[in-house]
């Protein structure tokens, strides 16, 4: 599949997701893997704006990543935070250079990145959270991979927020704060699969998604089942269904 057809196909999943059983775990993870596919960057991440005010990792496209975004939430500095700050892009930042998050950058080129984007996630005056883009290499996105990202990131944040509209009586703080419960669920059933199966995080999680997707369930329903002792994590698809 072509970049220009998967970044199209992309803007269709995440649309869809304006249903009642809207995930919003899964649709975050779903853009951040999509990130990586479409935009030629190494790892992608996205923090979300909770209940407190206070901004708390929501998806990663690998553990390597969602260890980073904890570590720039702790410092509190980062191209994300900035990010979120201000309401504006951060954008092509190398961090071999750049003296503006000395702990972070020091982190991050420790993990393998050498440069970093951030994304609003916003409509009109309403921020609720940012997408972060690592790469590898240092140098700039293209403008147009930008462009890519900042769509992608809009048409989530629509959706997020036009899922406030769907459930009577609740505001957005409210759907944000079950995403958060629902990615502790997933934390703690990622831990417990990846003891009992012997796996890292990150195929942990996998498996966890994997099942979720091939048996049309709620990958946070998949999570609780798991911790209860309802499914077994030998049990799990550890790999995705063939199309």
């Amino acid at each position: 599949m072509s970049r220009e057809a998967l970044l199209a196909r992309t803007l269709v999943e995440l649309a869809d997701t304006l249903v009642d059983d809207f995930d919003v775990v899964e649709l975050l993870t779903l853009l951040t893997d999509r990130c990586v596919d479409v935009l030629d960057v190494a790892a992608a991440g996205i923090m979300l704006v909770a209940a407190e005010r206070d901004l708390r990792v929501m998806a990663s496209s690998s553990e390597t990543m969602y260890l980073l975004e904890l570590f720039e939430l702790q410092a509190q500095e980062g191209p994300c935070l900035d990010c979120y700050r201000t309401g504006l892009p951060v954008v092509n930042q190398d961090l071999t250079t750049v003296g503006r998050w000395p702990r972070f950058a020091a982190e991050a080129l420790a993990a393998g990145f050498h440069s970093v984007d951030a994304l609003p996630m916003r409509l009109r005056g309403t921020v609720i959270g940012a997408l972060n883009l690592f790469h590898v290499d240092p140098g700039g996105m293209r403008p147009a991979d930008i462009d890519a990202g900042q769509a992608l990131a809009d048409v989530a944040t629509i959706a997020i927020l036009q899922h406030r509209h769907m459930v009577e009586g609740q505001v957005m703080t409210e759907q944000l704060q079950i995403a958060l419960n629902s990615r502790i669920v997933l934390e703690q059933a990622k831990g417990m699969v990846a003891e009992r199966l012997g796996l890292d995080m990150t195929h942990a999680f996998s498996a966890l998604r994997n099942h979720a997707r091939n048996h049309n369930l709620l990958l946070v329903d998949v999570a609780r089942d798991v911790i209860n002792g309802v499914l077994s994590a030998s049990a799990l698809d550890l790999l995705p269904e063939r199309s």
